[in-house]
């Protein structure tokens, strides 16, 4: 069977891959970005670290990519956590791959991306946040290797508020 036989019409749904990573230090802080003033979406705000996937690169190897180049950093643990759909209202949405990375080593590098900080998680709700960030965080932090992942949906309503939902 060929590329062909996968069924990929023009018309139907398309979603754009991406990957978040949440990476965990031995002291339970975890690592958030801050976009850059001038990034297209999330700038001045709190994020795990993450970006698309590329042509061709499985999502493992995304998360793993994205984690070095936005941290400087590699991880020797990864748990996957669970997946999110965002319909965004379109004939393309988002599916994203949520990972928590461990045993970390490597320099902290600062790129174009933004700046990077250490937070313990209780102070977590003193700063600006993606608006997700605190629920994926926290889901994060409880996951357990080999556990089950959660599958969430985004959607938004008519005053185009996210609406999460999620279920194991």
């Amino acid at each position: 069977m060929g590329a062909e036989a996968q069924g990929v019409i023009a018309d139907r749904y398309t979603v754009i891959p991406r990957v978040l990573v949440f990476p965990f230090s031995q002291d339970g802080k975890v690592l958030l970005l801050k976009g850059a003033p001038e990034k297209r979406i999330w700038a001045n705000l709190w994020n795990g670290i993450g970006g698309h996937v590329e042509p061709g690169e499985g999502v493992l190897d995304a998360a793993k990519r994205e984690l070095a180049e936005e941290s400087g950093l590699t991880a020797a643990s990864w748990n996957y956590c669970g997946q999110i759909m965002v319909n965004t209202r379109g004939q393309i949405g988002i599916g994203f791959f949520v990972f928590r990375a461990e045993e970390l080593s490597g320099e902290l590098v600062e790129g174009v991306e933004g700046s990077l900080k250490w937070f313990a998680l209780e102070e977590l709700p003193g700063y600006p946040l993606v608006e997700d960030v605190p629920v994926l965080i926290d889901k994060a932090a409880r996951a357990k290797a080999g556990g089950k992942p959660f599958w969430g949906m985004y959607q938004y309503d008519e005053r185009d508020q996210l609406v999460m939902s999620f279920s194991s």
